[in-house]
C-alpha cells in the first residue's frame, strides 16, 4: 500500500474510531443534516484560500472537506447503506465513463468537444432533460449561470454579449412599471438572471465579482467608520451627504 493508501486507511480508522460506543459523543450524535451546513461552510474555505493564493491553507481546507466525506460514508456505513469505498468506485466508473476519449476509443481534440460530449454522457446515467442535475440548494447566483451554461450548450443562447445587454436594459424597464411589490420581486429576479448572463457572456464569474464588489463596499464603508470615529463623531450623527463625501474619499485613496 502507497502512503497515500496508508493515510486514507489512517483517516478512515480514526472516524471508526470516533462513531464507535467509546467514541465521541457528539460525533455519534451527527447525521447527514446536521452535517450538511459543515459542508458547504468548509467548500467555501477552499474557494477563501485559492482565492488568496494560500498553498497551505488550500492542503489543509482541502482536508476538512475529505473528512466531511468521510463523515457523511461512516455514518451511511453504520445504517447499512453504503461504505467509503463504494463512494470512491462510484466516481470512479463515473469519471472513466464520462472520459471515453481518454479510457476508450473516443477521440476528442478540444475542451469545447469535450463539453459538447458532457451532457449526452449524462444523459446516458439516466438525467432526462438538459437542466436535470442542478442542485437547488446552489447560491442563486452560482445556479443561476449554471442553468445558463446548460441550456447554450445546445444552442439555448445570446449570439453576442450585446443582446444580452439589450436584455438587462428591458428588465429594468419592466422593473420601473412594476406596481406591486410581487411583480417587482420577480422583475428583480429577471434583473439578476440577466445580469448573470451578460457577466457569462464576458466570461466573468458573477459570484466572485459580487463578492469583490462586497468586499470593496466593506473596506469603503470601514474607511467611513475609521475616520468618523478620528473625528469623534458617531455614523449616525454624520449625515448621507458626509458620508458619500468620506466615501468619495476612500476611492482616491484606491480601496
Amino acid at each position: 500500500m502507497d502512503s497515500n493508501g496508508k493515510e486514507i486507511e489512517r483517516l478512515l480508522n480514526i472516524m471508526d474510531q470516533l462513531l464507535s460506543p467509546r467514541g465521541c459523543p457528539w460525533d455519534r450524535e451527527q447525521s447527514h443534516e446536521s452535517l450538511a451546513r459543515y459542508l458547504i461552510e468548509e467548500s467555501y474555505e477552499v474557494i477563501e484560500a485559492i482565492k488568496q493564493q494560500s498553498i497551505e491553507e488550500l492542503r489543509e481546507e482541502l482536508g476538512d472537506v475529505l473528512l466531511q466525506v468521510v463523515f457523511h460514508a461512516a455514518l451511511a456505513k453504520r445504517d447499512g447503506h453504503f461504505d467509503f469505498a463504494q463512494v470512491v468506485k462510484t466516481v470512479s466508473d463515473k469519471m472513466i465513463q464520462r472520459h471515453p476519449h481518454v479510457f476508450a476509443t473516443m477521440h476528442l481534440e478540444s475542451s469545447e468537444e469535450v463539453m459538447t460530449h458532457w451532457e449526452s454522457f449524462k444523459r446516458k446515467e439516466g438525467k432526462k432533460t438538459v437542466l436535470a442535475g442542478i442542485p437547488s440548494m446552489l447560491p442563486a447566483l452560482m445556479r443561476a449561470e449554471k442553468i445558463q451554461e446548460k441550456a447554450a450548450r445546445v444552442g439555448f443562447d445570446w449570439p453576442t454579449p450585446e443582446g444580452a445587454m439589450d436584455k438587462l436594459k428591458e428588465e429594468i424597464e419592466e422593473f420601473k412599471e412594476a406596481s406591486s411589490d410581487q411583480e417587482r420581486q420577480e422583475e428583480m429576479g429577471d434583473i439578476l438572471f440577466a445580469a448573470v448572463n451578460l457577466a457569462r457572456l464576458h466570461q466573468i464569474d458573477p459570484e466572485a465579482a459580487l463578492q469583490d464588489s462586497n468586499q470593496k463596499f466593506i473596506r469603503r464603508f470601514n474607511y467611513i467608520e475609521d475616520k468618523t470615529a478620528q473625528a469623534g463623531a458617531k455614523l449616525e450623527q454624520l449625515g448621507l451627504e458626509a458620508m458619500d463625501s468620506l466615501w468619495e474619499e476612500a476611492k482616491t485613496q484606491g480601496l
